[in-house]
């Protein structure tokens, strides 16, 4: 919305804006905010920044926390859920490094912009462009409980096939029917379009937004291909919309891998391709699938990491409860055309040279978008540099249904992690592709090791309710 401090000051004018926020972003990629009155907002606003303690955001830096938020006037946009007219940004986190600054090489932003000029640096493209497809669920009522004495959840849609019953209107949607269910079936149709509305102002495009397959409220927004780095902080203010204009209409959204027992999963499938000099480099007429080479050794490198990807792109206990068969979610390394059931899915429909791409579809949106995008390019640029062939690895392609194979069959394949635990130990054993360039500091690596091996050992230590009812009576 704007470029440089002229412009916010500008919008700051024009709007009426009485407050101005920051927003930064921790270790898990949630945002954190601190707020001034605009009437205190000036050029050294944009160049002095604002001291933070970078050690309670997660990073391992408790002998040096203190650090400056630098604004970047070019996220700015006017914050349409604040009562108060504010303007908000994004920016980046400097080491105070006196004359001059430097950039927190742990600061999310900053490691996203590392890997894409590491990727120039290689020579092998000049911009990747992705589009991430954001699964979430939209529920009228949702709680739980987490104590000594007591533990549960309860969820609750007007639409889901369990309030047949007492919703007497008969417009209910059954059990994992819900894919482009129309209207009256589609209760939240103006909450989702609004939310749209919303993203094409902050200057986010979007392609389209539909049902999902869960009938207990899943829904699908996808924005259209946009540069990497420009797309993780459009991912954080997708999430940030959705979430906020969800609970303008009374309702609670997750982005929750699996919130619902038996009903579809929500993923966050990313689709990829690199440009340089204005030129597809994933484009081949003669290549499998119209893909080049370069574009399967891509591929390639996204498989020979995937398990250790995993700790990254699917970063929460709850994420491998979604990465199970049976639900279209993928569990086995390989890659395929028109495929659901592999790791990688070459979609059939995007057939002009500038739209060959492929799609990586374990991800889900519990994951830091910019450490998981800039993962995802490190292990794809690894695989060009190292020329690692997809089919020469036994990853395909594979144009058969792999749920349905027999089971001696399924036994030769490569499967993704299913835990957590099993993900951070690849990662631990396998991370060197992402250390490149500097692109991600090993001591951050160590540090959200050690923070996903505290919250998986916490949470195993926790009884369920499903144990309850599987071993109270032994």
């Amino acid at each position: 919305m704007a470029k440089t401090v002229s412009d916010v000051l500008a919008l700051i004018r024009e709007h009426d804006i009485k407050m101005v926020d920051f927003k930064m972003v921790d270790i898990n990629g949630q945002f954190r905010h601190l707020t001034i009155p605009a009437c205190h907002f000036d050029e050294s606003t944009m160049t002095d920044g604002f001291g933070f303690d970078a050690s309670n955001y997660g990073y391992a830096v408790v002998e040096k926390s203190d650090m400056v938020f630098i604004p970047d006037p070019d996220t700015a946009m006017i914050d349409p859920f604040c009562q108060v007219p504010t303007l908000t940004m994004t920016g980046n986190a400097m080491i105070i490094d006196y004359p001059h600054n430097r950039p927190l090489a742990q600061y999310p932003r900053n490691i996203v912009r590392a890997a894409e000029d590491y990727m120039r640096s290689t020579g092998i493209a000049d911009t990747m462009l992705i589009l991430p497809e954001f699964e979430f669920y939209l529920f009228d009522d949702v709680s739980w409980d987490v104590r000594t004495d007591s533990m549960g959840m309860t969820i609750d849609a007007e639409q889901a096939h369990w309030n047949s019953g007492v919703n007497g209107k008969g417009v209910i949607v059954p059990k994992q029917k819900h894919y482009h269910a129309a209207l009256p079936f589609d209760r939240s149709y103006d909450c989702r379009s609004e939310m749209c509305l919303h993203m094409e102002n902050a200057g986010i495009s979007i392609k389209y937004h539909h049902p999902e397959v869960g009938g207990a409220g899943q829904f699908e927004v996808e924005p259209k291909l946009g540069v990497m780095s420009e797309m993780a902080d459009a991912t954080m203010m997708i999430k940030y919309i959705i979430r906020n204009t969800a609970l303008k209409y009374g309702k609670s959204a997750t982005f929750m891998p699996k919130p619902v027992y038996g009903e579809a999963g929500s993923g966050m499938h990313v689709h990829m391709l690199l440009m340089k000099d204005g030129e597809p480099v994933f484009s081949d007429d003669n290549g499998y699938s119209h893909l080049s080479e370069t574009a399967h050794y891509f591929i390639g490198g996204l498989l020979k990491h995937i398990s250790s990807l995993c700790a990254i792109t699917n970063p929460s206990t709850n994420s491998f409860k979604r990465l199970v068969p049976g639900f279209e979610a993928p569990v086995t390394v390989g890659y395929a055309t028109s495929n659901r059931s592999a790791v990688i899915r070459i979609p059939a429909y995007a057939k002009s040279p500038n739209m060959r791409r492929f799609e990586i579809r374990n991800p889900d949106a519990t994951c830091n978008p910019y450490f998981c995008y800039a993962a995802i390019l490190m292990a794809g640029l690894d695989g060009v540099l190292n020329k690692i062939d997809p089919a020469a690895n036994g990853w395909g392609p594979f144009d058969i249904n792999l749920y349905n194979l027999p089971a001696e069959e399924k036994a030769k394949l490569q499967q993704l992690p299913t835990s957590l635990d099993a993900a951070l130990d690849a990662l631990e054993a396998d991370h060197d592709y992402l250390t490149k360039g500097g692109v991600f500091p090993a001591e951050l690596i160590e540090k959200f090791i050690a923070t996903k091996r505290a919250e998986v050992a916490e949470i195993n230590k926790i009884p369920t309710p499903a144990e309850f009812d599987r071993y109270y009576n032994l």
